[in-house]
């Protein structure tokens, strides 16, 4: 299974340094073999650029060399003062000039782009920290053969707040005790007051 979501990283460049050398290099084979090899320089361009132009310019320029070397081939001598002679020749050095000035052009192009997105993407690498991968997230798996559930925290529960219970009132005495206790005390009143009366009689009587 192919992850999602990550970027390829970008190759990086050769040094400058390295750069200028096969340059040189390429331009030399051509100007040194007369314009013969003038194709090897478009060779490494397309190579390296892996662009369809460039692979259709390296069979152009490689089939008018050998136009070119048929065509001085078929001069007599050392007489080329002809159609075909100068055809040739044109072919060649013209061939040359022109592919010199291509390839450095279409070759600095290229390794600068290359240079700029290598150091876009190391820019953006080394101060995001969301492009690295995240951890995934813990699951579980009811049964066996199953999609894999993600685990849920619990959801706390709020406490609902209860009412306090109101005590009961206080119990009253009944009415009835305190009627009765008073008519006690009526009673008692009624007989002291009797007896006070009755022993006052005895005393008179007797005088």
């Amino acid at each position: 299974m192919q992850g999602h979501g990550y970027a390829q990283p970008v190759k990086q460049p050769p040094p400058p340094s390295w750069l200028v050398f096969l340059r040189v290099l390429f331009v030399a084979v051509g100007i040194f073999s007369c314009g013969f090899l003038t194709w090897a320089m478009l060779l490494r361009l397309a190579v390296v650029t892996r662009k369809s132009l460039d692979w259709g310019l390296f069979v152009a320029v490689l089939a008018a060399d050998i136009l070119g070397i048929v065509l001085l081939g078929t001069e007599s001598g050392d007489d080329v003062h002809t159609a075909g002679g100068y055809l040739g020749i044109a072919l060649v050095f013209g061939g040359l000039a022109v592919t010199v000035v291509y390839y450095l052009v279409a070759d600095s192009r290229h390794f600068h782009q290359l240079r700029q997105a290598y150091e876009g993407r190391s820019a953006v690498s080394s101060s995001s920290p969301y492009l690295y991968p995240q951890p995934p997230a813990p699951f579980t798996a009811t049964t066996l053969g199953q999609t894999p559930v993600p685990v849920q925290p619990p959801i706390p529960h709020t406490p609902v707040p209860q009412s306090p219970v109101a005590p009961p009132p206080p119990q009253r005495p009944a009415p009835a005790r305190i009627d009765q206790v008073r008519a006690e005390l009526d009673e008692l009143s009624d007989y002291l007051r009797k007896h006070d009366g009755s022993r006052g009689g005895g005393h008179e009587g007797g005088r």
